[in-house]
């Protein structure tokens, strides 16, 4: 992986991660830090599962690659919330 797909990993991962939060209803305690991570994590996810399924490269924008990304963000931010209340 070059330098270049470092920088995309983490400016996608900061907005999955954002979009995720955002689809979680009520109040998160984790940080924004920590919302940035699981999107990185849920990019690199969603891109590998997308490849899988066929759908990760298509003409014009990868919207089921996005919403892929987007829930398993949602889904992380929801899990790390849960261990971080139990704390």
């Amino acid at each position: 992986m070059e330098i270049g797909g470092i920088f995309s990993a983490i400016i996608i991962g900061i907005v999955v991660g954002v979009l995720g939060r955002l689809v979680v209803p009520g109040r998160q305690r984790i940080g924004i830090l920590m919302t940035i991570l699981v999107g990185i994590v849920a990019a690199l996810i969603g891109t590998a599962l997308a490849a899988a399924l066929g759908v990760a490269d298509t003409n014009g924008p990868d919207w089921i690659e996005w919403l892929i990304q987007i829930a398993l963000a949602a889904v992380g931010v929801a899990a790390v919330d849960r261990v971080v209340a139990r704390r």
